[in-house]
């Protein structure tokens, strides 16, 4: 088994039972068993499209006999089958998942870098993880903690529903 580590994010329909339900489906996959997930966070959007609701964002760890493509394939179904259109680059989405890390496996193809070649300038993803393990080393880049505390917490807040 491998261990992955995966991101969920959502800002479509109700962004926190998509994230509740991917868990729960991403657990009843062939070959996985998610061993924890962080607690939900808010974030702002990410990258150039600024008008859109904010998100819904956790990540979780997995255990997997899945290989890296494989498990790329099933978290992409997963996506599709909660509505995922892939209309506009960083626009809204009902469940964006993404393989950010896979054992210490560092690689590229034209589909998938492990690790995830962003993960390290997103607060979104580190603020998570960090409740998870902080101590965890991100290959060629550091502890998860060290590269939080280089960027802040990027406004990333636990989730709670608007009053």
């Amino acid at each position: 088994m491998a261990e992955a580590w995966v991101s969920l994010g959502s800002n479509q329909g109700e962004p926190v039972r998509q994230l509740d339900a991917a868990l729960e489906e991403l657990n009843d996959l062939p070959g996985c068993r998610v061993q924890r997930h962080s607690r939900i966070y808010r974030s702002l959007p990410w990258g150039p499209v600024k008008d859109q609701p904010d998100f819904a964002n956790a990540v979780a760890e997995v255990d997997t006999g899945l290989l890296p493509h494989e498990l790329l394939m099933a978290l992409q179904t997963l996506e599709n089958d909660h509505g995922r259109e892939r209309h506009e680059r960083w626009g809204p989405r009902t469940l964006d998942l993404d393989l950010l890390l896979y054992d210490d496996l560092i690689m590229s193809t034209d589909d998938l870098t492990l690790p995830h070649p962003h993960m390290h300038e997103r607060a979104f993803v580190l603020v998570p993880l960090a409740d998870l393990a902080p101590g965890l080393e991100v290959p060629g880049r550091g502890k998860v903690r060290d590269l939080l505390a280089g960027m802040g917490d990027g406004g990333v807040v636990p989730w709670s529903e608007p009053e």
